[in-house]
């Protein structure tokens, strides 16, 4: 029987535009098929929450307009449980609002909130750092988050430092440090405290709400208003009133920096946060010439090292190739160096400037 004060926000409401031309703000990349397995990563990541969690305390929030995205590509979800932002506003004011309808549903409840477009394998350890998570949680008025293991000086990351004298398991948040540069980053890893932010977080409803209550009270005000209609018929208008009114501000930011208890566990799973093309290609099969093929059926010539994809079964001659990414989607072809990937986002920009904001 699962825990029926277990209970998750599944953060879906990104945009994901590294990943263009497939990932796009009318199809984002959460509702793909990124890796070719027969399930979208939102598919993947509800069935491993589902594993620990009932399934109808699992809460997806999302842009207004993917709620239908949502329940077509999850079934077993009800709308009671799709919880809607109305604006951007960054991961504070979701969380927030999603931490106080839950509460009011159930005083008792310990969460996890984790993002929606993550690649995790070793599902069971997955299940069992949260299991450990929860745990803490539940006897401690903490505040937790799953850090990673780093593998190299990833300039990609916030960094979570750690208090070194520790020998518990959980440890002791000791700092967040933003994106380092690479040197930074070199002695990061160097000093051997310091794992990556992956944006995964456990708590008690209760320990958070009071976070933010102590740290961001315009915002906890702004949303405490709301408590009588959520969970009621009057939660939506509540909502679109005052959606936009909130502060764009990350959870991170608004009390994760600013609490002092605050702990870090160290992840034991393999975990890639599928942020750009390169860190799908990481994880894909890879043929003889290193290509890492989704869907294509490829004949390659002096081409190796390149990430393609295509619609199902498509056939892709290539010659003298190497290290490129290669989409075909619809009506845009994309053909990439990997090593410019980070500048996908602001092709994406001239894209829509010359041909028009539909391509993106």
């Amino acid at each position: 029987m699962k825990n029926k004060n277990y209970y998750a926000i599944l953060m879906a409401g990104g945009v994901g535009s590294r990943f263009w031309p497939v990932s796009t703000e009318a199809f984002p990349k959460q509702f793909h098929d990124m890796l070719g397995t027969g399930d979208t990563l939102i598919q993947k990541t509800f069935k491993r929450l589902a594993k620990l969690i009932p399934q109808e305390n699992i809460f997806i929030l999302t842009n207004a307009r993917y709620n239908n995205l949502v329940l077509e590509q999850l079934p077993q979800v009800t709308q009671r449980q799709v919880v809607l932002e109305p604006a951007m506003r960054n991961t504070a004011p979701c969380i927030l609002y999603a931490s106080l309808k839950i509460q009011k549903e159930n005083p008792n409840a310990v969460m996890i909130v984790a993002p929606s477009d993550h690649w995790i394998e070793d599902e069971v350890i997955f299940s069992n750092n949260v299991q450990q998570a929860f745990d803490f949680c539940i006897k401690n008025d903490a505040l937790m988050t799953l850090g990673i293991q780093p593998t190299f000086p990833n300039t990609g990351f916030g960094y979570i430092e750690f208090d070194k004298s520790s020998k518990e398991d959980i440890k002791n948040v000791k700092q967040f440090r933003e994106k380092p540069d690479y040197e930074t980053a070199k002695s990061f890893i160097k000093q051997g405290n310091f794992l990556w932010n992956a944006g995964i977080f456990m708590w008690t409803a209760k320990s958070v709400i009071k976070s933010f209550q102590m740290n961001q009270p315009a915002l906890f005000s702004l949303f405490e208003k709301g408590v009588n209609a959520y969970n009621t018929a009057k939660e939506d208008d509540f909502i679109q009133d005052n959606y936009g009114k909130a502060e764009n501000i990350s959870v991170d930011y608004a009390i994760m920096e600013k609490s002092k208890n605050v702990y870090v566990l160290a992840a034991e799973f393999d975990w890639n946060d599928l942020g750009t093309w390169g860190s799908l290609y990481d994880k894909l099969d890879k043929d003889e010439s290193r290509n890492a093929l989704v869907n294509a059926r490829v004949l390659a010539e002096d081409a190796s090292g390149n990430l393609i994809r295509t619609k199902i079964d498509k056939i892709v001659v290539v010659d003298g190739l190497q290290d490129y990414i290669i989409v075909d989607k619809d009506d845009v072809l994309l053909i990439f160096p990997k090593s410019k990937e980070q500048d996908i986002k602001k092709v994406l920009h001239k894209v829509k400037g010359k041909f028009g904001e539909q391509y993106g």
